[in-house]
């Protein structure tokens, strides 16, 4: 029983004591942390921002690998030796360049004996284009005098010569007929025997066949020969102008085809040749000489980390096309690059005196200037962490041949301003009411608030411009329940808010898009034009039975063939609560399914349940399943 007592007791100075310090000891406490108070004081004041970075040479070249694809380094030069200019920095694996030379050498020559080939070819194809017109030309020039001889020689000479054989033969007839009567008169007296008078009657009968062939010879000669003859004259002077003219465009289109394979060769020719000087090119990059003199430094540890391969270069290692490889210095100058945060970027500008410490080089100071600001964040720093961003700023130092060494460790101190003699207060004594600086200044009885004009800080002090004098007292830690951020304070906008109920009716009431009063994108709803036969019902049960795949798959082969099925109301006939979707074209009522409908357009919204009229509001669309029941 005494031991319960003696716990019990406990337990209550425990709990007193406990809360004790709740009520007064958490009090006093305050009371003590708001008697602190901050005197404002007068004297040299510096602004300033410190930032950390590294040493870089000022002047550099980047030696880059200019050989396509992927190669080995089979010798480099050791990292901080001081070259001259044009001695071997790298030597790359150049072996298989070497056998493409060989191949492409045996290439050339092939392509220069085609070329030489095609050359000789164009010259024996012009050479037999002439003689192939020559000999055209010559053929229709003698089909010409053909004609003109016959015309003018042959045929009159014919002609005259059958003309003198009637002449002769006509004469011939008549002298026999005077014959034949003088033998008859003496045959009738008996001067004459029966015989001779025959022989003459049978000379008679001779001359008048012959009279008769001679003018048979020359109506033939007139009528018949002398016209074909001509004929066949004149149509051998045209066969014989298009076999000219035929000659002519094949012996042209054998040039043209033979300068066109000429030029293809020659241009062949080049390219190889090209490609024969660059693989010769490629082969001379393979060994990398250095530009101007300078000290070796490789490019994997002139740069930080997370940048690429930050595997040390050394020989074996893979490189490829563009790769950085050395970063040669050119000059005795060098930069400090430090990144600053973007709030400090309003204090920033270009000019700006900078002091330097060197980590390796304690208690030694290099002054330099802000040369350069980035226009952009560095895409490093938003990468590790995309809500900081940092910009590359160049510090221009002076002096430090000799001593300073690229990468070395540093820190930038920035001076934006400095005075001799200036008012300042520790910063945290300035808070921002409404955005206004003000301080809590100690009076007689207590502390009131005060607004004050301040200039810079540098994260320490802050500068007090007017508002205060010197050995005026201020509180330390102001009450932060007043001073509120700008962005939380509440304004009045000058616009109209719209009533959300308004909104929303006005959004169902809207009319379909493809005609006033019915479901789906197509003009078949009520009061609509159609512009489609209407599909069967047959086929409007059978989709109706459809399973969501089956439907899906109907779709996509009648995308294929160029249309889809219009129903009554303009779209696919759609089962009550299948969560069917607006298509984009003419669909039966109800839209497609929800699972393997058509691509809903852009800013869809839904206009009415597949049996709801006149895009009465859908209902809450049920799982797949359950609609196709």
């Amino acid at each position: 029983m005494g031991k319960f007592i003696s716990v019990l007791v406990i337990v209550v100075l425990i709990g007193g004591g406990g809360w004790w310090y709740l009520k007064n000891g958490k009090d006093g406490g305050n009371q003590v942390v708001d008697q602190l108070f901050a005197s404002v004081k007068e004297g040299p004041l510096v602004i300033n921002m410190t930032e950390s970075g590294s040493i870089r040479p000022a002047e550099q070249i980047s030696i880059k690998s200019k050989v396509e694809g992927r190669v080995s380094i089979l010798s480099l030069v050791p990292e901080g030796q001081r070259v001259k200019k044009g001695d071997v920095l790298v030597e790359l694996d150049s072996s298989s360049l070497q056998d493409s030379l060989v191949n492409q050498e045996i290439t050339v020559q092939n392509a220069q004996a085609s070329y030489v080939q095609a050359s000789e070819n164009l010259e024996v194809v012009k050479n037999q284009a002439k003689a192939d017109v020559d000999k055209a030309e010559l053929n229709l020039r003698f089909a010409k005098e053909d004609l003109l001889k016959y015309k003018d020689g042959e045929y009159p000479k014919s002609l005259n010569e059958l003309e003198s054989k009637v002449t002769l033969a006509a004469e011939e007839l008549q002298r026999a007929v005077d014959k034949l009567k003088w033998s008859k008169t003496l045959f009738e007296e008996k001067y004459l025997s029966e015989t001779e008078y025959k022989s003459d009657a049978l000379s008679k009968s001779r001359c008048e066949l012959d009279l008769a062939t001679a003018k048979g010879n020359l109506a033939l000669l007139k009528n018949y020969t002398y016209k074909r003859q001509v004929a066949q004259l004149e149509s051998d002077v045209s066969q014989d102008e298009m076999a000219l003219e035929r000659t002519r465009r094949s012996a042209n289109a054998n040039v043209v085809q033979a300068e066109a394979t000429l030029r293809a060769k020659e241009l062949e020719l080049n390219r190889q040749k090209a490609r024969l000087e660059k693989i010769k090119d490629q082969i001379e990059k393979s060994t990398i000489t250095a530009p101007a003199d300078g000290l070796v430094i490789y490019a994997t540890s002139n740069r930080g980390p997370f940048r690429g391969n930050s595997e040390p270069l050394q020989e074996g290692q893979e490189v490829h096309e563009r790769q950085e490889l050395i970063v040669l210095p050119t000059a005795d100058t060098f930069i400090a690059e430090i990144k600053v945060h973007e709030t400090n970027l309003k204090k920033l500008y270009e000019g700006l005196p900078v002091r330097v410490r060197i980590d390796a080089l304690p208690g030694q100071i290099f002054m330099g200037k802000v040369s350069k600001i980035a226009p952009l964040p560095d895409a490093q720093s938003i990468f590790m962490n995309p809500d900081l961003k940092l910009y590359n700023t160049i510090v221009a130092i002076e002096g430090g041949a000799g001593v300073l060494k690229s990468g070395m460790n540093c820190e930038a101190e920035v001076v934006i301003e400095q005075y001799e003699k200036a008012m300042y207060l520790p910063v945290q004594c300035v808070v921002r009411e409404d955005g206004k600086p003000v301080v809590y200044l100690k009076t007689a009885t207590g502390t009131k608030k005060h607004e004050v004009e301040i200039g810079l800080d540098n994260n320490r002090m802050v500068r007090i411009v007017s508002g205060l004098k010197v050995g005026d007292e201020v509180m330390l830690t102001p009450p932060m329940n007043t001073s509120v951020a700008l962005r939380a304070s509440e304004e009045m906008i000058d616009a109209e808010i719209p009533d959300r109920a308004k909104v929303e009716a006005a959004k169902q009431a809207r009319p379909p898009m493809g005609g006033p009063g019915g479901p789906g994108m197509g003009p078949g709803g009520p009061g609509g034009e159609r512009r489609m036969p209407q599909i069967s019902p047959e086929m409007r049960e059978k989709f109706e039975k459809m399973s969501p795949e089956e439907r899906r798959e109907f779709f996509m082969k009648m995308r294929e063939r160029g249309g889809m099925p219009r129903g009554p109301q303009g779209g696919v006939p759609g089962a009550p609560g299948e969560g069917g979707m607006r298509p984009q074209g003419n669909w039966p009522q109800g839209g497609a399914p929800g699972e393997g409908g058509a691509r809903p357009p852009r800013n869809w919204q839904p206009r009415g349940d597949g049996n709801a009229p006149n895009g009465a509001p859908r209902p809450p669309a049920p799982t797949g399943q359950e609609g196709a029941k």
